[in-house]
């Protein structure tokens, strides 16, 4: 019987030895905005690899507070701060496998009073606690800190508003300088519908991806915020690149999250997967 990647994943994990926590002389953590990938991904070892050398690039987190994009609800919302709560199994037609997986972290109380401070008196927050983690915050944190010994939350994405999404990460600013990693949880490109079986297979990359791509990452190269938040009219590619955009928006989270929105930013992942662009970046 053949080894599952993600288990010879975890083998390279157990190989790579302890990773240094975060103090306060290591200064702000970065904000993240990755292209997380479906269940799938565990059978990636490139991406898999990728990402876990991108985690142990950085301080491990004293905690992580994600966005993602299979989470849109207003008012802002808080997933549970209780330890070990069951993930959000928000995808079907996949092994039955990655229904059975866990990701048990522990007690986020703590961070979830610090996150409603940040936050402030100017916006209703409420707090679930019944939501667990949905698979675009669960799937690439269980291949980027595969121990589930983080505390994690996740805050719902209150509106697509490029604008809102950017003043929301400047709230979220100061938790980096506490060790909190602020995580946009998207996709670059997320035309599904409109992917070939030669897509899936890799064997070819549709031009509307690869064009909306490019341009964002041009964009990124500027610091032209202005052109990233005029997706809609502005990008090659569109509408197929995001026949619905939730999985670009998290990017101005993560925009707003940093000390300066408006800097160059280059990819610290970018190819592509099935079709759909991986571009991620992490900003200061």
């Amino acid at each position: 019987m053949s080894v599952h990647p993600f288990d010879l994943h975890l083998a390279n994990v157990a190989k790579a030895g302890e990773h240094a926590v975060w103090t306060p002389e290591d200064g702000a953590l970065p904000a993240l905005y990755l292209s997380h990938g479906a269940p799938p991904l565990f059978e990636d070892p490139v991406w898999m690899a990728q990402l876990f050398a991108w985690a142990r690039s950085m301080p491990r987190p004293k905690a992580v507070l994600i966005v993602s994009a299979h989470w849109e609800a207003a008012p802002l919302t808080l997933s549970s701060s209780d330890a070990h709560v069951t993930p959000v199994y928000d995808f079907g037609g996949f092994d039955p496998m990655y229904y059975r997986m866990r990701y048990d972290t522990p007690d986020a109380s703590a961070l979830a009073k610090r996150v409603l401070a940040a936050l402030g008196d100017g916006e209703e927050v409420h707090e679930s606690r019944t939501r667990g983690l949905d698979h675009g915050a669960w799937v690439p944190l269980k291949i980027m800190y595969p121990d589930a010994d983080i505390p994690v939350l996740q805050l719902s994405l209150p509106t697509s508003d490029p604008a809102r999404l950017l003043a929301l990460g400047t709230r979220l600013r100061a938790l980096r300088e506490e060790g909190v990693l602020v995580v946009g949880s998207g996709f670059t490109t997320h035309g599904l519908p409109f992917l070939t079986r030669d897509d899936f297979l890799g064997r070819t990359t549709p031009g509307w991806s690869a064009d909306f791509d490019a341009w964002a990452a041009e964009a990124l190269a500027r610091g032209d915020v202005d052109e990233l938040a005029n997706y809609r009219t502005r990008a090659p590619g569109m509408p197929y690149a995001h026949p619905t955009v939730e999985h670009f928006i998290p990017l101005f989270v993560t925009l707003g999250a940093s000390a300066d929105p408006e800097a160059a930013r280059e990819s610290t992942i970018d190819g592509f997967w099935m079709g759909l662009s991986k571009r991620s970046l992490h900003v200061a």
